[in-house]
């Protein structure tokens, strides 16, 4: 049975909750500002200071305990800690379940528990014995995603910052907005670094990934994901430097696009007959192009590129297919074409091109704005998790709980198929149907409703 007002009155207040505390804060500066007595407002600070003390308690051990390049060879339970656990601590600080009940109650606060005789008498043998034995208890991965943070409002979206923000879908949250300082310290000291992407900082960028890799590389792990902007084509032609680099690495590198492409694609309704594309001399976009125009698709190209480059990609087309590569000049041209496949930016004025009930599939990052109210536009490619994965306890940005980009999702069904080449550079169009086929019978679902099968 719960403790009497355990939820009453303030379960209602959701994650609002540690508004409370500014009732006590509040009453204590009140009561200095009217010249009240210290004993007044005394008990008031005192309790809004202890709660602040034991909120950043909390919060130092979590971040911690997240930080598993120091505590991975030292955890009690291996597993990770899943999003309906973060749920039950977010909502008050709930009774925690052991192997052995009865003890332990108090999460971070041993004191308590000491105080209150319930301190597992195992728990300070147990901690020194894995500390002696971490180097013994190294457990490896056997898949790494190799992600960075996109901007300063998004460094909180990290496991070992906040937990509880990083258990939800990335957004803008207002009581962070104080935290901006701290952030753009830390962004100041990974420039200084060379671990931002800053063109005159290339070459440190690189050689931190190279350093990951590597690193996976002596650890054993066997599948190393390059997420976003760490396999940009232009920064080191989508992993192929590190690959050419050390051509005896164990670990394979992946960039995981095939994957990506395989969703976008499958997205697109089978009696779809002419697409129009902008960023065709991508990684990605060329290898839709590819695909769509061996699938007898009309493939509509922006001319953004060179008649020299267009020339390449449409020689990479069986002979036979080659002539459903059409070069256009202008937006225009794509007038009376409702399937829009855009991996580059398009401005308002260039979406207004597009007729009326068009759909915008896109790979941009980051995604066009939704200018069009008479149009639909596509999410970035994702695909959902099964259900039975364990130890889910953080969303990937913007994606919902257990769903990641299908680059990263690519990453997995490498490791989880034991495939020994590295994907790198690019797109084999050869192997899209094969990396979408694997994913879908281990169980990885795409996010969106519409399918299709060319």
């Amino acid at each position: 049975m719960a403790a009497p007002l355990y939820a009453w009155p303030w379960e209602f207040l959701g994650d609002y909750k540690c508004a409370l505390y500014g009732i006590f804060l509040a009453k204590g500066l009140y009561s200095r500002y009217q010249e009240q007595t210290f004993k007044d407002s005394n008990w008031c600070l005192h309790i809004f200071i202890i709660c602040m003390l034991r909120l950043f308690l909390y919060q130092a051990w979590t971040s911690y305990g997240n930080m598993l390049f120091l505590t991975r060879n030292r955890r009690i339970i291996k597993e990770g800690v899943d999003f309906k656990q973060i749920d039950k601590e977010w909502h008050w600080y709930h009774r925690l379940h052991h192997a052995e009940m009865g003890s332990n109650y108090c999460l971070f606060m041993p004191l308590f528990d000491a105080l209150g005789n319930t301190l597992n008498k195992k728990s300070w043998q147990m901690h020194k014995k894995n500390s002696f034995d971490s180097g013994k208890n190294s457990r490896v991965p056997d898949f790494v995603f190799l992600a960075h943070v996109v901007d300063l409002s998004s460094a909180a979206h990290t496991p070992f910052a906040i937990r509880s923000v990083a258990s939800l879908p990335y957004c803008t949250r207002i009581y962070l907005i104080p935290l901006l300082p701290v952030t753009f310290v830390a962004m100041l000291m990974m420039w200084a670094k060379s671990k931002y992407f800053l063109p005159f900082a290339a070459e440190g960028i690189n050689k931190q990934i190279e350093e990951a890799i590597l690193r996976a590389n002596r650890l054993g792990v066997k599948v190393i994901s390059l997420a976003a902007l760490n396999k940009n084509e232009a920064l080191n032609g989508g992993g192929t430097l590190f690959v050419d680099k050390h051509p005896n690495l164990k670990v394979r590198v992946v960039h995981g696009n095939t994957l990506t492409a395989a969703v976008i694609l499958n997205e697109i309704p089978k009696d779809i007959r002419e697409v129009f594309l902008t960023g065709a001399t991508s990684k990605l976009g060329r290898a839709i192009a590819l695909y769509l125009c061996r699938n007898k698709v009309r493939v509509l190209v922006n001319a953004t590129l060179s008649n020299e480059r267009f020339r390449k990609i449409q020689e990479e087309a069986p002979t036979d297919c080659q002539q459903y590569l059409v070069q256009v000049t202008k937006y225009q041209a794509a007038q009376n074409c409702k399937t829009w496949i855009v991996g580059k930016w398009i401005t308002r004025r260039e979406q207004k091109f597009a007729p009326s009930g068009t759909h915008f599939h896109q790979f941009v990052v980051p995604p066009i704005f939704q200018f069009r109210r008479d149009c639909t536009y596509g999410d970035l490619a994702a695909m959902k998790l099964p259900q039975d994965v364990q130890g889910l306890g953080c969303c990937e940005y913007t994606m919902d709980r257990g769903v990641v980009h299908a680059c990263h999702a690519g990453g997995v069904v490498h490791a989880l198929e034991g495939w020994t080449h590295h994907e790198v550079g690019a797109i084999d169009v050869h192997r899209i149907d094969l990396v979408w086929k694997a994913a879908l019978k281990h169980g990885l679902k795409p996010v969106s409703n519409i399918t299709s099968n060319f």
